[in-house]
Parts: structure tokens; sequence; C-alpha cells
């Protein structure tokens, strides 16, 4: 029996629930907002309030208290009132990137955080938040309005503040991040516009990645043509690193899956909620399977320590080794998910591979919640992460494998839909 099959490893999953979102709690500033956490689970002055963090907690947050997690509601307020306060612009519209007690620290209107503005208003509504129905509301109409390209297909990546110029850098990972939020949107909102919206942002990403043997491209100019050689000066940028990212492989491996179950429970909403083979098109599987093939091949222990590289190059040799906990927790995610929906061991067998080093490594049972970062020899490091800023992606791993493909992680929850 594979671990995804036993209710003691789903016990084990539910403990390291626990033990994240014991951790996270620190991050809830006084003052507003949600912070940057040090190794040792301290708030780090030297951070701003950044939008990102602050929407994902929120998020993380939601799933606690639709766990019934007690003292995880108020958090969700406290995210809320952040979001509706000191990181929204009230004279332009949308949210700052960062702001302070002072007020904003950039002004810059970014597509990467206004999607997690979505997810975490998304769970917000769903953990019963007061607010929470107004700031999903609002935070769909300007992603429409501002960030949305109907002849694309795809977001633009940033604007300045008035909205009065966008830059002409074009991001994959601000649309994957889009694609999670519209499909926890098309659960609370029941619009399935939504999920032809993600679809119409996957399908263009997988055109890209299916010319490059399933290693995406990242970077672009405002007409979509690809920017290879994009940082390629600096490339351990934490959020525009040179070459190929291993671990959005992996986490667009995962969300395709999700899509294809939501797609599948929209045209067969009696369906069993992984995948019906209805309503959804057959190249998210082919994708999802590709995308995953790719990053394990050219990602995992490719310089002869465990983990993953954060990045390589398009010849497949790496380029910074440094292992990422998020890297390690899509991988978690991916298998999980291909394992639930196909059946097939392999994906099973890497699940399993996956939590043993993420157990042995990555955990951080001393000081709580997981190094963010390690070297190849899997000692903590620093060089493209500082801390262990938030908790979104190791919580996610932990949920995901005691939750079906679709409807999304906090619209499961709610419907009582976990080990069932």
């Amino acid at each position: 029996m594979t671990w995804l099959k036993r209710p003691a490893h789903a016990r084990w999953l539910e403990a390291e629930t626990d033990r994240l979102l014991d951790f996270a709690r620190a991050s809830r500033r006084p003052a507003g907002g949600f912070g940057w956490l040090d190794t040792q689970g301290r708030l780090d002055p030297a951070h701003p309030v950044h939008l990102w963090i602050t929407c994902r907690m929120t998020h993380v947050f939601a799933l606690g208290t639709l766990l019934g997690r007690p003292g995880c509601r108020p958090l969700v307020g406290h995210g809320v009132a952040a979001l509706t306060g000191m990181l929204h612009d009230d004279e332009h519209g949308g949210w700052f990137a960062s702001a302070d007690d002072d007020g904003p620290v950039s002004v810059t209107k970014e597509a990467y955080g206004h999607a997690f503005v979505v997810l975490g208003a998304s769970s917000a509504v769903l953990a019963g938040a007061a607010g929470a129905q107004a700031l999903l509301t609002e935070a769909l109409r300007v992603v429409d309005e501002r960030f949305w390209r109907e002849d694309d297909g795809m977001v633009v990546d940033s604007y300045d503040r008035a909205w009065t110029a966008a830059d002409p850098y074009r991001g994959v990972n601000a649309n994957m991040h889009l694609v999670e939020a519209l499909l926890a949107a098309a659960d609370v909102t029941a619009d399935p516009g939504r999920l032809d919206q993600a679809l119409r942002v996957a399908d263009k990403v997988m055109g890209f990645a299916r010319t490059t043997g399933w290693m995406i491209p990242e970077h672009f100019d405002s007409a979509w043509q690809p920017l290879l050689e994009y940082n390629a000066e600096t490339p351990a940028d934490q959020f525009r690193p040179y070459g190929v990212t291993v671990g959005h492989g992996l986490e667009w491996s995962r969300l395709l899956l999700h899509l294809d179950a939501a797609l599948d429970a929209a045209a067969d909403p009696g369906g069993a909620g992984d995948h019906g083979r209805t309503g959804a098109p057959a190249w998210l599987w082919e994708a999802a399977r590709g995308l995953f093939a790719a990053a394990t091949t050219h990602g995992w222990a490719v310089d002869g320590h465990p983990g993953f590289v954060y990045t390589h190059g398009w010849d497949g040799v790496p380029v910074v080794r440094e292992r990422m906990h998020w890297v390690a927790a899509e991988a978690v995610g991916a298998a999980a998910t291909l394992a639930r929906v196909t059946g097939e061991p392999e994906y099973s067998t890497w699940y399993e591979t996956w939590w043993d080093y993420v157990a042995t490594y990555v955990v951080d049972r001393a000081g709580g919640s997981w190094w963010h970062e390690l070297d190849p020899q899997g000692r903590p490091s620093s060089t493209v992460w500082d801390g262990k800023s938030d908790a979104y992606h190791a919580l996610q791993a932990t949920l995901i494998p005691r939750l079906p493909a679709a409807p999304s992680l906090a619209s499961a929850l709610a419907r009582g839909l976990l080990d069932a």
C-alpha cells in the first residue's frame, strides 16, 4: 500500500500542517499585515510588508480556519484588514507591492501580487471573513481591467502607480499564479468564465513549453517573444532567474491537473472530483506529464547531491544549485496529484522519495517550519532567499495529498472533502 492510501501517513501530514501553522502565527504584525520571518521565526525588520506575503498568509490562515484550527480565524481578518487598508491604493486603485507603517514602500502595481489578492480573498470568503467578498470582487475587477490582455490571453507584469505605463517585460510567473487564483475564484463565484480564462493562460504557456522540451521559458518582451538569455548576468534572482526554473515546471504540472479536474467537474457536476475526461482538453494531461518528467530529469539530484537545483540552462546543465524549499513542496504536490489522477505507481514512488528528502533535510525541527534554502550539501544557506518568509508552499504540500484535484484547496476543505 502506498503512503497516499495510509491513514497513518495522513496523520503525519496533519501534524506537519499544525507545526507549520504554529510557526506562521508569528508573522502577524501588530501594526498591520504579515511580515517576513527570519530563521528563528521572528519578524525581520529589514523587510517591509510585502503584498504577496500578506496575501499568502491570509490564504494560509483561511485554510487553518477551514481545518478548524482555533486562532486562525482572527488572523484571516487581520489579513483582510491590511488588504483593505495599508496595502490598498485608495487614490488609484489596486494594491501597492509593499508598505510599512509610514505608507507605501514600493508603489509598483504587480500582477504577481494582485493574483495573490484574488487567491487570499477567495479563501477568506470561504473562511467567513468580514469584507472578504467585497475584496474579491474588487481584486477580480482590477485584474480584468488593468492586467488582462484579451488579445494575448495573458496578463501584463506590472504598471506604475497611476496605471499610466505598463512595463514592457512579460513574465510567466505572474500568469502561473493567476491560473491558481482563477481556479479558486471560479469555485467561490461559481463563474465558469474564470476557468475559461485560466485555460487560455495555460494553453499559451504550454505552447511555449512544448517547443522547448517541456522546459518553460519564463521571460518575454511586450510582444510575447521569448528572452531566453534574460538575467544571464544575475542568474540567482528571486523572481526572475535566468534559464529554466525547475520548481515552476512542477507547479505548472500540478496546476494543469487541477484545471483539468475543474473543467471536468464543471461539465459533469456529479463526477468524482478528480477526473472524468468530459470537459477538459487532453493536452492538459500530456503537458502535466511532460513538465513533471522534464523537471525530474533536469532538476532532481543532477549534481550528485539530493534535492532539486533551483535553475538550469537550456542545455540542462545546473546554473543555480541551491535547493529551495518551495521546489520540494511543489514536487510533492505534483507527484501526489499525478498519482491520484493516473493511478500509476511511478508517481507514488517519487512522492515518497521526495517526502523522505524533505523530512531529512528541509524540515527544521529545532527552529520550526522548513529551511527555505539549502546548499548542495544540504546545509542552510541564503544565496537567493534569507529567513523563512512564509508558509504557503509548505503548508499546501501537506494538504494537497489529502484532497481531490478539484475543487481548489479552500473550497475542498469548506465542503468537507479532506481525506474523503
